[in-house]
């Protein structure tokens, strides 16, 4: 499923993916490459929500690229597992903006198994040049200027208030 679960935050998504047999190895358990997969479904849903959908990234010819990506395997997931993907906004800066991402088995929230976070430029196309965030952004998103809330400052915002758990 690939649908955000409903939120007030337009700075967070969260989704779910089952995990199939294609995401692991002979031994059910899910490829390092398959996460990746995952936080890129997540990423395109959260850039949606930040107001970078697909058909405006193509109309714009302005796309968020990744230049960094900083992954942690903590546990690993196995076949048949579904995975609560969760990815929110964690900082904006003039040029780039860093997005965190975390993955859960469903039901077990106090368990993360891959803690991920990636820096990303907003880049115009054909040129392939930076350019800067939209103004809009540091309107929006300031709260996030200075400093990375933390996964706990997330989830409660994206859960009215309330840390869930």
């Amino acid at each position: 499923m690939l649908d955000p679960a409903p939120s007030t935050d337009q700075t967070r998504i969260r989704h779910e993916v089952p995990v199939m047999f294609y995401d692991t190895d002979c031994a059910a358990v899910v490829h390092n490459i398959a996460y990746l997969r995952f936080i890129e479904a997540a990423r395109t849903l959260l850039a949606g929500q930040l107001g970078m959908s697909l058909a405006e990234m193509a109309r714009s010819q302005q796309y968020p690229v990744v230049v960094r990506t900083e992954i942690d395997y903590k546990r690993p997931a196995v076949l048949g597992d579904t995975l609560v993907v969760d990815g929110w906004l964690e900082r904006v800066e003039k040029i780039r903006f860093w997005c965190a991402f975390t993955i859960k088995r469903q039901g077990d929230d106090a368990t993360v198994l891959i803690r991920c976070r990636q820096m990303l430029a907003l880049v115009q196309m054909p040129a392939g040049k930076p350019i800067r965030l939209p103004d809009e952004w540091q309107t929006r998103f300031g709260h996030l200027r200075d400093g990375n809330p933390s996964e706990e400052d997330a989830l409660a915002r994206m859960h009215g208030g309330q840390v869930l758990g």
